[in-house]
């Protein structure tokens, strides 16, 4: 009986808490919203898989020397995985869209004020002084870049900003990347009229390969002599590019945007899913960084689409203001949303090439926004 109670003591059930059931649950849920819903199954499996592993009682998978944790210490602290998911993505766009529109670029400048709205209102809400909702500044910013849409980017500044937030606020970032189709039309529509969504777009002009090759340089270089904080991330996106786009490559730029960033997504899911254990995650602020996340998005949103609008007013050939909620940068599920809802308006009006050009910005928009807030933050 002795042996049978030592080996019961020694078992997970014996030790399971509460808390740790919960999180299982909502791994779980990740899981299916990602198989079932096809809601960013690339990172919720490996995130949701993390999580059950950090989350079984006993294993200290996410601790000490456990997988998960030297996962996290190799990647996360040190920026690696963000970095190298950046090089695949700048490996996978296409610059043209935005290229033979540069005024696009206003668009997805516009769409980052999701970012410093949500800065600024997290502190108010720390003025508040309610129990369990007051935030650091380096918190609040962590929190503000969900905005920007961009799970990576959140991860590079979380990580150096506030990493023990790192859990929440990668669900958030990926949880409202995936529901760009549900949270984005209604806000699309309600700023917007039908005629105004059923404007068609001039075509664009065909982009030549040496304004590609040469753009990815100019804008490391811009970026990195005006911005340092932000070399890091604009500049393995601008070498991803630049290995698409020069011709000579093709084996580094498959490699990639295939092999590399498929192998750093499993890493990078399994390390984020190890800060789900529910002693970290269970928290008051988790509900807040939620909700914070989901107002910065949809301000964000909002502000590219009354940006188009205003760009309207000056310009002769009209903006069609769908365009403008791509400047959020989940791509390219933002600019199939333009083009969907623009659809809806008009049925041979096709805005997808159109809304690269701020999707495309808004990568880079958050990238700046990253660098802006680790440079006065940091």
């Amino acid at each position: 009986m002795d042996k049978l109670l030592k080996l019961w003591q020694s078992t997970g059930l014996y030790h399971v808490e509460p808390g740790q059931i919960f999180m299982i649950a909502i791994c779980l849920l990740l899981i299916y919203v990602a198989i079932k819903k096809g809601f960013e199954p690339l990172l919720l499996i490996p995130i949701g898989f993390g999580g059950l592993l950090a989350n079984i009682p006993v294993a200290n998978m996410g601790e000490g020397a456990g997988f998960l944790h030297m996962i996290y210490e190799v990647g996360l602290p040190t920026s690696v995985f963000p970095l190298l998911i950046f090089l695949g993505v700048g490996a996978m766009t296409d610059f043209g869209p935005m290229l033979a529109n540069p005024k696009t670029l206003l668009l997805g400048a516009a769409a980052q004020f999701g970012i410093f709205g949500t800065l600024l209102g997290a502190l108010a809400l720390t003025s508040l002084g309610i129990p369990g909702l007051e935030f650091t500044l380096q918190e609040a910013a962590s929190i503000a870049i969900i905005g920007g849409a961009d799970g990576p980017t959140s991860i590079f500044v979380t990580s150096k900003l506030a990493p023990h937030l790192l859990g929440p606020i990668a669900v958030a970032a990926y949880a409202y990347m995936a529901l760009v189709p549900l949270l984005q039309p209604p806000i699309m529509r309600a700023l917007t009229t039908k005629d105004e969504r059923a404007i068609v777009m001039q075509q664009l002009r065909p982009v030549g390969q040496t304004e590609k090759i040469i753009f990815p340089l100019v804008l490391c270089l811009l970026v990195g002599v005006l911005l340092p904080d932000a070399a890091p991330l604009v500049g393995l996106f601008a070498l991803g590019n630049l290995l698409r786009e020069a011709g000579v490559v093709e084996r580094l730029a498959d490699t990639s945007r295939n092999a590399l960033i498929n192998i750093v997504t499993i890493f990078l899911g399994l390390a984020v899913g190890s800060k789900l254990s529910a002693d970290a995650f269970l928290q008051i602020k988790t509900l807040a960084i939620l909700l914070l996340g989901m107002v910065a998005f949809c301000a964000g949103t909002a502000a590219g689409v009354l940006m188009a609008k205003l760009m309207n007013v000056f310009c002769t050939h009209k903006v069609n203001p769908l365009i403008g909620s791509a400047g959020v940068s989940a791509v390219p599920m933002a600019a199939r949303v333009s083009n969907k809802v623009g659809l809806e308006a008009n049925p041979q009006n096709f805005l997808l090439m159109h809304a690269m050009g701020p999707n495309v910005a808004g990568v880079i928009g958050s990238a700046v926004a990253a660098g802006v807030l680790l440079n006065f933050v940091g």
